[in-house]
């Protein structure tokens, strides 16, 4: 019975210097799929900026270049309508002969704490052939 209580003793000390080792593993796995996540969630925001800020100039160009032949004034109060609209600050807006250039900028929140500014340029005018 001795040699029983030892090596009963011995898987007692084994045991007890390995537990909560898969606990620790876990919780290192989780906050990684956190952080991957968190990650993944301000790329999304980004782009999402970025797309945005692209259509609000698109569109922008297109209804100020309906204006172009009325002046730089009145086509680029059209294209800030648009602009606005859109969720976007038209940053610039300018004439190339009956081409309307326009650059718009929407600001998205991609972390708490850390903004940032999408740009979008487009350009619209009469069809050429």
């Amino acid at each position: 019975m001795g040699q029983r209580a030892t090596g009963e003793k011995w898987g007692r000390v084994c045991a007890g210097g390995d537990r909560g080792g898969a606990t620790v593993l876990l919780l290192a796995v989780g906050l990684a799929f956190v952080v991957f996540g968190v990650a993944g969630m301000a790329v999304g925001v980004a782009r999402v900026a970025r797309q945005q800020a692209g259509v609000a100039a698109d569109l922008g160009a297109l209804a100020g270049a309906a204006d172009a032949v009325l002046g730089v004034t009145t086509a680029c109060e059209s294209a800030r309508a648009i602009v606005t609209a859109n969720g976007g600050r038209l940053v610039d807006c300018r004439l190339d002969g009956l081409d309307l250039l326009v650059t718009a900028e929407v600001t998205a929140t991609v972390l708490p704490g850390l903004v940032r500014a999408a740009t979008g340029r487009a350009r619209a005018g009469p069809l050429r052939g």
